[in-house]
């Protein structure tokens, strides 16, 4: 039998002080625990080194629990993420834990009446007064009426200034741990929302504009951003180190998509290149079998051009619960791969664009066109204009003698 698919289990007593990497390399045996292990395993040999740029999609309720401040802004102070597509949900209540607001563990068999009742509010086994909402309400509403957010912006610069703010409201409050918001401002991570308007951050947007706001989010501008990111990954700007894209999912949904469309927008609408992302690594409870985005395969986006084919072996799911496997996976990076350099992505959106923009236009020029081209021309041909018909005031039409 081939030694790279399969090794022998040769169990062991667990000590007493055992580390997390003895854990995971010695114990992790087998079904998802196994996967959880390779990915460990990948991300510190492969995955987390010079040249790879790491995108990280983020879903499910990972900030209420705390992860935002506990896991994710480590991996980023160490340089292990370099760009984050999350919903607006993960980031609204990673403002609760930036602005000093209290939530509380509890277990998910209360009485969600009397909740209700007692001005309370429940994720699951995650408790919080309804006075956290509204505070933070408040503080988005009252932020966003600042000169600088009064215009059309993508998502990456909302997030970034809205990270600035809470950074300095950090410090003031002295919040002994930063937000992921926070931590992503200082260390130049965009962070990119595939629906800004799918959330309570969005519904505060929504709130102002009927007061005359003119801040407008632009996820189109994402869209272009986010793929010039993916684009300029094929280079590493270091000598003999080949530039490679990751992109770490946790959950599903569209963060997911929005991460892996990168690729079919490079070559399938903009001509470029045909890669896929060099590494696939995802944490989910989705199914495969129901044809949604959340559980759909590595295997099945490499027909899509999101997976880079030849990359298959170094594509990873694992089917737990991402608050269980994400702690696990960033002790073991932490302990195992050294910090890397920030690659501040976010202070270079505007060159990163422009390179997109100039190769666009030029394999714009080489494209064949297609049959439906001559079609779409046929229906948009101007509408000849008709003359006004005169009607009595009743509305019917007065007829020529």
């Amino acid at each position: 039998m081939s030694n790279a698919l399969s090794r022998k289990i040769a169990p062991v007593p667990m000590p007493g002080d055992i580390s997390v990497v003895d854990l995971i390399d010695g114990y992790f045996t087998a079904y998802n625990s196994a996967r959880l292990r390779e990915i460990c395993q990948l991300l510190s040999r492969d995955v987390l080194q010079k040249g790879v740029t790491v995108g990280l999609s983020l879903s499910g309720a990972m900030t209420p629990a705390g992860l935002g401040v506990s896991v994710l802004a480590p991996l980023i102070r160490h340089g292990f993420v370099d760009w984050i597509i999350s919903t607006g949900a993960n980031l609204y209540h990673d403002l609760h834990y930036g602005l000093g607001l209290d939530l509380y563990a509890s277990h998910p068999f209360v009485d969600d009446v009397k909740l209700r009742q007692e001005g309370r509010i429940r994720i699951y086994d995650i408790v919080f007064g309804y006075d956290v909402l509204l505070e933070t309400d408040a503080f988005i509403r009252e932020l966003l009426k600042a000169e600088p957010f009064q215009k059309r912006m993508g998502t990456a610069e909302f997030h970034y200034l809205l990270g600035k703010y809470v950074y300095e409201l950090e410090k003031q409050l002295g919040v002994n741990h930063p937000s992921l918001l926070s931590t992503a401002y200082e260390c130049g991570v965009p962070i990119y929302t595939s629906s800004p308007g799918d959330s309570s951050i969005g519904m505060n947007v929504a709130a102002l504009q009927l007061e005359g706001s003119n801040l407008t989010i632009d996820p189109m501008l994402d869209v272009n951003e986010t793929a010039a990111i993916v684009y300029a990954a094929r280079e590493s700007g270091i000598p003999d180190v080949e530039g490679k894209s990751a992109a770490l999912i946790i959950g599903g949904g569209s963060p997911k998509n929005f991460l892996l469309q990168t690729q079919p927008q490079l070559h399938e609408v903009l001509g470029l290149e045909e890669r896929g992302h060099d590494y696939f690594i995802q944490i989910t409870d989705a199914r495969p079998d129901t044809g949604g985005l959340s559980g759909a395969t590595p295997a099945e986006a490499v027909s899509w051009g999101k997976v880079d084919p030849e990359e298959l072996p170094s594509t990873i799911v694992c089917y737990t619960d991402s608050t269980i496997a994400l702690p696990i996976i960033t002790a073991y990076a932490i302990n195992q791969c050294e910090p890397r350099p920030l690659k501040r992505l976010y202070d270079r959106r505007e060159d990163l664009l422009e390179r997109l923009r100039m190769d666009y236009y030029a394999a714009q020029l080489r494209r064949p066109e297609q049959p439906t081209v001559a079609v779409a021309q046929t229906l948009v041909q101007p509408v000849p204009v008709r003359e006004p018909v005169a009607t009595y005031p009743c509305g019917t039409p007065i007829r020529k003698r």
